[in-house]
């Protein structure tokens, strides 16, 4: 029996030890999860790694994070570069932070080290230093759009230990070039919205591995891209120039480009050798520019093409257009072109090429004027270009041999004077747009066409100008005011010709049609009708008028009438409201006026009533209190009928009974 007694106590201590281990266990797991929801800060929301502390109006980064969080929140905040402690440091496990919308005004520093997405929108960041970005070599997208950076504020070398940056986001900004030094493994180079002019060729040289680059909204010209920019980017995949001042596509020598956004420019001109090496571009956009025409086989290269977007270009429909139209007709079902939609000659505005019959082109002679022809110039051989509407020939075409004059020689420069060298003729063909012609007697170079809309003054820059290629003969204005008169001239820029000694414009006035003259009878058809329906109304109008006032004056001369012989008041079944009175009503509502006189509660109602014949003293009055009949109260109340009559005197501060001198 001892023996089993003691087997029995160890098996009850065993078993006892082990519960009270298992209660250990348990009350040391939920006090260390315990310690670790208290160790988010208390401004904040901790959840799996994310800590919220966004939108807090806080003007620093709250210590207490915990140590395994990964993503940090903390936009929308007056955080500022003090505000930043140390201890952020610490955090090793974070990858992403949101800061935009705060108020830094430098670079950070206390950035965690492995941090690889770093949000630095709309600060007031001016600077940007090795020193900040040493510190963080493991980043790979960095956001610092809407900020104050500009190109001499980047430090030189400031990248150079950031070795896996991908993306760099530096949209409206003040640079005016590209940043220097850029690492080579950016795929994404953002830098639209700034001041950029200029782009040098060794800017983008080192970047080859750039994919998608974007430059909208700045000042870039065709003179301001040099022609080997573009040269090293050969895994460029989308370019974006959108809202410059290009004149013409830019030089893209770039075999992979699949997506290409030229909208929004000035460009007026394509050369027929703009996309030849773009054979794998799907998508090009060219809308919103001043194109009128398109140069034969401009897209015969691009077989991959699926969406064309050409709106609002003024397409002048000519014959040199119809192999447009065949082109259209010839596209197979997947590729999507959008916005060739004739704007002039005016029997064809607003059709869509592709609709227009052969016979609308006005062709001719359709083997002279549907072809084009160019031959590269060499030696020995001549030069045939037939040129089309709107396309200017390359300037690097060589010019017809014609021997110069001996400079040796006294030639006398009269034979030809520099005023009679062109002649211009001008028609109006809508209502904002014009047709100018000329003859030159004079092989040159070029010309300069301006154009000027009278009553402008010429300092405010309404003066319009353009270069002419010398062997075009014709030249389109659109987008000009209907019914405007415009000064059109012209300036040879021969300098090598001794015959045009003079530079002087040969200049012409003409003005642009009317919007009447296009649709005469349908506005005037339209001012007459609703003249008609004016004129037919009004009568009716004014016997519907009359008669209802008739009919107003009858029913309110009843309603005095009924007033006079009554004597009572329409206000018996309405509630008496103190909003309604009047401002002169401030005596009768405590229950006395001017003239010594009581004011009777009848009901709801009231009614003035003289106390007595004699006038009181003038400055003595008396006030009394007057119950409803039936012992009612003076404001209706179904929970209280029990009160005193008098209460709603009295709870305005109005007593039963007093004299009172003024």
């Amino acid at each position: 029996m001892p023996c089993r007694l003691k087997m029995s106590l160890n098996a009850i201590s065993k078993i006892w030890s082990f519960f009270v281990w298992a209660g250990v266990g348990s009350f040391l797991g939920l006090l260390a999860q315990t310690v670790g929801v208290e160790t988010c800060p208390s401004v904040c929301r901790c959840d799996h790694g994310f800590v919220y502390c966004n939108d807090r109006g806080l003007t620093s980064i709250p210590t207490g994070i915990p140590q395994d969080s990964t993503t940090l929140f903390l936009q929308n905040n007056h955080i500022n570069n003090i505000g930043i402690p140390r201890e952020l440091l610490n955090l090793l496990k974070v990858e992403t932070i949101y800061l935009y919308r705060n108020s830094l005004d430098e670079f950070p520093t206390n950035v965690p080290k492995y941090i690889k997405e770093l949000h630095l929108q709309e600060n007031n960041i001016r600077a940007i230093s090795l020193d900040s970005l040493s510190k963080i070599p493991y980043l790979e997208r960095l956001h610092l759009d809407d900020n104050s950076v500009s190109a001499v504020s980047i430090e030189e070398g400031a990248f150079q230990e950031n070795k896996y940056l991908k993306l760099i986001f530096l949209s409206r900004n003040h640079l005016s070039s590209i940043p220097i030094g850029l690492p080579s493994t950016i795929e994404e180079l953002r830098l639209d919205d700034n001041r950029i002019a200029t782009i040098s060729e060794n800017a983008l040289r080192h970047l080859v591995g750039l994919k998608r680059l974007v430059l909208d909204g700045n000042l870039l010209t065709n003179q301001g891209l040099r022609d080997k920019v573009f040269m090293n980017l050969e895994n460029l995949i989308e370019l974006s120039l959108v809202r410059n001042i290009l004149t013409s596509p830019p030089t893209l020598p770039i075999t992979n480009l699949q997506k290409l956004h030229l909208q929004e420019n000035h460009i007026n001109r394509i050369p027929s050798n703009a996309f030849s090496y773009l054979r794998q571009l799907q998508r090009l956009d060219l809308s919103n520019n001043n194109l009128t025409n398109l140069p034969q086989g401009i897209f015969d290269n691009l077989n991959n093409l699926s969406q064309l977007l050409l709106r609002n270009n003024p397409w002048y429909c000519s014959c040199k257009m119809k192999w447009v139209r065949d082109w259209l007709r010839s596209l197979p079902i997947g590729v999507n072109a959008r916005g060739l939609m004739c704007q002039s000659p005016e029997k064809v505005r607003g059709m869509a090429i592709k609709d227009l019959a052969i016979a609308m082109f006005g062709c001719n002679n359709i083997s002279s004027e549907n072809t084009f022809t160019m031959t590269t110039p060499t030696i020995g051989t001549s030069v045939g270009i037939s040129v089309t509407h709107g396309y200017w020939p390359s300037f690097e075409s060589k010019r017809p041999n014609w021997k110069k004059p001996d400079r040796s020689k006294n030639y006398q420069p009269t034979a030809v004077p520099g005023s009679g060298a062109v002649r211009i003729n001008v028609k109006s063909v809508s209502v904002n747009t014009i047709h100018i012609t000329w003859k030159i007697s004079l092989p040159l170079t070029a010309l300069r066409l301006s154009w000027l809309k009278l009553g402008h003054n010429p300092a405010l820059g309404s003066i319009t100008e353009t270069i002419v290629h010398g062997g075009r003969s014709e030249y389109l204005l659109t987008a000009l005011e209907p019914e405007s008169s415009y000064r059109i001239c012209m300036v040879p820029m021969e300098t090598s010709n001794v015959y045009l000694l003079d530079e002087t414009p040969v200049c012409t006035e003409t003005q642009t049609s009317s919007l009447t003259m296009h649709n005469p009878t349908t506005t005037l058809n339209r001012e007459q009708e609703k003249e008609l329906y004016r004129n037919t109304s009004m009568p009716l109008a004014g016997i519907i008028g009359g008669a209802v006032a008739v009919i107003a004056i009858a029913l309110l001369a009843l309603v005095c009438c009924y007033m006079h012989r009554t004597g009572t008041p329409f206000s018996k079944t309405c509630a008496y409201s103190r909003g309604r009175r009047r401002k002169d009503d401030d005596y009768a509502e405590a229950g006395t006026k001017k003239d010594n006189s009581i004011l009777e509660i009848r009901e709801t109602a009231f009614q003035m009533i003289p106390m007595n014949s004699d006038q009181a003293a003038k400055e003595e009055f008396v006030i009394h209190t007057i119950f409803p009949p039936n012992g009612m109260s003076l404001y209706k109340n179904n929970h209280s009928e029990s009160s005193s009559s008098n209460r709603s005197y009295r709870d305005s501060g109005i007593p039963d009974s007093d004299h009172s001198h003024s």
